[in-house]
């Protein structure tokens, strides 16, 4: 019996498959049984055409047999065979797919499509197997034949007995070494659990002998093992059912068998596409928030499927950043993958189908927003600081597709309302969407600087998330009204008069201010006569694009970048405290440089900032005292 060699490329081809282009060794039985389901489909297919054959789809089954005695694991189906001349061409030739080229001859649009378009996937077996060993009788055929190959040495072929058409692919599982162990390919368990896995939703049964136990026949308390043919896979897939057939119980009861989360989905979009790009999706919106989902160790993507045989656990491609929360999974006939299968190639297909993904979540959030109110805030009170991030990031390339799914607390409705609902209840002569920042929103509600606002009865949006004042600053504007802090230097709320008295007070006390500002230096940009103030005696506010939220979150981050907000001291001239300050100014200088102190640190409290000497501010509280 003469030893036939690969051909060179296949030869490569085979030591870096055996050497591993796959991740994981587990591998090899998806491809075995995505191999045996094509064998069987091209019965299918044939059937179709040929009256003398008929299609009875309870004779056609893939059976997975370990024989642990003998270290051997079969995957037997009683699909269309192999003649000697397949064997040699489809076996022979490394990434000469047969499936592929049966798949072009037989287009057909009624559901069955063949999986085994990536030729190379047989060859996997070689990461577990010493020798594999085909035994195929083709449809029609008179000769069984066996194929057998230690590996990149060759193979050989020879006639055999087989009485049925169909092929068997039997592999000599190898010894465990120290780094691995192999006998996990021949444990029941273990088997199950892989078919599970990829191969659940294969369109033919997949069986196995399954281990029992039971009471002995006359007895109460022994037992005895025995075994019987089970079919493993489910077959049937969730999302190929019909949409009307299927309940939220069904779908949740599916949310809870892949693992997506141990809560129940607040929502669901179960999509079938058939156009420029064909696939099926089952998305699910969470309710609750992974414990590890602000970690770098968070891996977002949907389980991606070709033709229902799972390729990837966490395809991230298919989800945008903004929408990571998203889980659920994809199954496609139109994508181009590598030859491994576990790698996309980015192509056309993945880029519509994924467009197309975060259209629909999109519609989704907003029909919870609009349908569903009391949902939509449970999913953004965990989800919410994910949509600001995407707002900020890349630029602000995503601001206008999340824009109107922000939502902020309000101070006048005391809960959480979107830009939308806050322009439509702004008044003619209001310019701008006010907000103030804070670590809380009891803190905000007695900012000082919020008193000028809420005195005209403007309502004021509560950021309170690190990220909200850097989405806003990307953001710039809401159906073009610009958004303004509540501690800006220009709030468009004085009228002309106000403003000519603010010069008027700024420059009768001009000395003044002068001297603090002086007295200040290095901490305030200046100071300066308030109107924005009513009943509290100092401020903070802030000229320039930097916030003193934002100096905040910036100085807190690890790499301390040392960004300081330019700082103005506003001064409430209609308070008692001013008078004090006037008086020092003509009589004692001293008593002035320490109200000066004390107002500062004052201002640097409320605005939850340090203050830089605590002992020296106490000394100062002290001095006043007596």
């Amino acid at each position: 019996m003469e030893k036939k060699q690969f051909q060179a490329e296949s030869k490569r081809l085979l030591e870096m498959m055996i050497n591993s282009i796959y991740t994981q060794k587990e591998i090899f039985l998806r491809e075995l049984i995505s191999n045996a389901s094509d064998a069987i489909d091209k019965i299918y297919y044939k059937a179709l055409t040929d009256e003398s054959l008929v299609f009875d789809k309870d004779s056609y089954y893939i059976k997975v047999i370990a024989d642990k005695k003998n270290r051997t694991l079969t995957i037997r189906d009683t699909g269309i065979g192999m003649t000697k001349e397949e064997l040699e061409n489809h076996l022979g030739v490394i990434a000469k797919s047969g499936s592929l080229a049966f798949k072009k001859e037989n287009e057909t649009k009624d559901g069955h499509a063949i999986i085994g378009q990536f030729g190379v996937g047989f060859y996997s077996a070689f990461m577990v197997a010493d020798v594999v060993t085909v035994i195929s009788k083709a449809l029609n055929g008179d000769s069984a034949y066996k194929w057998e190959s230690s590996g990149a040495d060759g193979y050989t072929i020879e006639p055999c007995e087989k009485e049925t058409v169909g092929t068997d692919v039997i592999l000599k599982i190898k010894e465990n070494t120290e780094e691995e162990s192999f006998d996990e390919f021949l444990e029941e368990y273990r088997l199950r659990a892989i078919i599970k896995k990829y191969s659940d939703f294969i369109r033919y049964p997949i069986k196995m002998d399954v281990t029992g136990r039971r009471l002995k026949e006359g007895s109460d308390n022994e037992y005895e093992e025995y075994q019987e043919e089970q079919r493993i896979n489910s077959m049937v897939p969730i999302w190929r059912k019909n949409k009307s057939e299927l309940t939220d119980e069904d779908y949740e009861n599916f949310y809870a068998e892949k693992h997506y989360g141990f809560d129940k989905p607040l929502a669901h979009v179960h999509i079938n596409a058939d156009g420029a790009v064909s696939y099926q999706a089952i998305l699910f919106i969470p309710e609750s928030i992974p414990f590890d989902y602000y970690t770098r160790e968070y891996e977002k993507g949907l389980e991606l499927y070709a033709n229902g045989v799972l390729i990837m656990n966490k395809c991230a491609d298919l989800l945008p950043d903004h929408f990571s929360f998203v889980k659920g999974m994809v199954d496609s006939e139109s994508l181009s993958l590598n030859i491994s299968r576990e790698m996309l190639q980015h192509d056309r297909q993945l880029k519509l189908i994924a467009k197309n993904i975060a259209s629909k979540i999109k519609s989704q959030l907003q029909s919870l927003l609009k349908n569903e109110r009391e949902k939509y805030e449970q999913f953004y009170k965990s989800f919410g600081r994910q949509l600001k991030f995407g707002v900020y990031s890349d630029f602000g390339s995503h601001k206008d597709v999340l824009q109107d799914l922000l939502m902020f607390y309000s101070s006048k409705e005391k809960k959480l309302v979107t830009l939308d609902e806050y322009v439509a209840r702004m008044p003619e002569e209001q310019k701008y969407i006010y907000y103030a920042s804070g670590e809380s929103n009891e803190r905000i509600e007695k900012l000082p600087q919020t008193e000028l606002v809420a005195e005209k009865g403007y309502e004021i949006l509560y950021f309170t998330d690190d990220i909200d004042e850097f989405a806003i600053k990307m953001l710039q504007k809401y159906k073009d009204k610009e958004f303004r802090s509540v501690s800006s230097g220009d709030l468009g709320i004085e009228a002309d008069d106000s403003q000519s008295a603010d010069e008027a007070e700024n420059s009768e006390n001009k000395e003044l201010f002068d001297y603090m500002t002086s007295l200040l230096a290095g901490k305030v940009k200046k100071v300066k006569a308030s109107r924005r103030l009513k009943s509290h005696p100092v401020c903070l506010s802030t000229e320039g694009e930097v916030t003193i939220e934002m100096e905040k979150i910036l100085n807190a981050m690890p790499n301390n970048p040392n960004v300081k907000a330019d700082k103005v001291l506003e001064i409430n001239v209609q308070h008692d405290v001013f008078q004090s300050l006037k008086d020092a100014y003509e009589k004692d200088k001293e008593k002035l440089n320490l109200y000066t102190a004390l107002l500062y640190n004052q201002a640097l409290l409320i605005e939850g900032l340090p203050v830089e000497d605590p002992v020296e501010f106490t000394n100062d509280i002290c001095k006043i005292m007596v």
